[in-house]
């Protein structure tokens, strides 16, 4: 089964059009979204959340179908964390657990205090004096205390350090570890989901420009250095992406269409971003 299954997807707004998305994530998988600022992150996750109406396509979540009935039923099994977490701003921890527990059916107190604890996060003080990255926390515990099937992360470590967002890392790994579980999480910070996710999903100025397993990617790719008169000597075919310098040239590559005399190496997610982005602009 699919946790998510997204079929021509499109929406447009004034300025701006999401066009033709399409990807399955498997159940048990973590999927990185990732793309600048407007490329259309947020569009597509309200989308798949039935926050908004699309203009053609359609999704599926848990097998249920966005626009039908039975999403309504199966929303308990989704946590969200959306990159604004907006809570009442004079209630504490303690009081908003309490909301939650009339909220969701599932709710489970004790396994919310304890990511309370684990996440460094006050039970009394009241969330108007929480920083940004307090209250993201806050809904990342609320997401994972009501046993959700699939977590929907819209910018869950904007706002903390390394070290916590190494430790959201970890817990989201953990809750993976369980077969029907699965995480669709956004993120500008591309290392991070070199480290944690199975498929990537590359979204650019409303198009989705690569959707593929992670570990695929990095095998496929290579990065090549070279004098720019020699870039033509590349098959065309094989070059994702070029970058011009001072002293030479970069290229994106694939492995398998390019001879085996050239020295390649290893790129990084964040390259092969980078390069697909780019393409052959300097």
């Amino acid at each position: 089964m699919n946790a998510i299954e997204v079929q021509a997807l499109g929406k447009k707004y004034p300025g701006f059009e999401l066009r033709d998305v399409t990807f399955a994530l498997p159940e048990g998988c973590i999927m990185g979204l990732v793309g600048e600022n407007g490329a259309g992150k947020s569009t597509l996750i309200r989308l798949i959340m039935g926050a908004a109406g699309a203009n053609s396509g359609q999704a599926r979540v848990l097998g249920a179908d966005v626009g039908g009935p039975d999403f309504t039923k199966i929303k308990d099994e989704i946590g969200v964390v959306l990159d604004e977490a907006h809570f009442p701003a004079s209630l504490n921890a303690r009081q908003i657990g309490r909301v939650m527990e009339d909220t969701y059916t599932r709710w489970d107190g004790g396994v919310y205090e304890a990511y309370l604890k684990r996440l460094d996060l006050p039970e009394k003080k009241r969330v108007q004096d929480f920083s940004r990255g307090m209250r993201m926390k806050l809904a990342l515990a609320c997401a994972l205390s009501h046993e959700a099937r699939l977590l929907v992360l819209d910018e869950p470590t904007g706002g903390l350090d390394p070290l916590m967002r190494d430790e959201i890392l970890d817990i989201l790994e953990d809750f993976t570890r369980r077969e029907d579980r699965s995480v669709l999480i956004s993120s500008h910070i591309v290392s991070d989901l070199e480290k944690l996710c199975d498929y990537i999903a590359f979204l650019h100025k409303g198009e989705l420009l690569l959707f593929e397993e992670k570990d695929r990617l990095l095998e496929e790719y290579a990065m090549v250095k070279l004098p720019e008169q020699d870039l033509a000597d590349l098959p065309p075919e094989a070059v994702r992406g070029v970058r011009r310098g001072r002293y030479g040239a970069e290229a994106l590559v694939k492995r398998d269409g390019v001879r085996g005399e050239l020295a390649l190496e290893k790129p990084t997610l964040e390259d092969i971003i980078v390069f697909f982005a780019r393409g052959d602009r300097e």
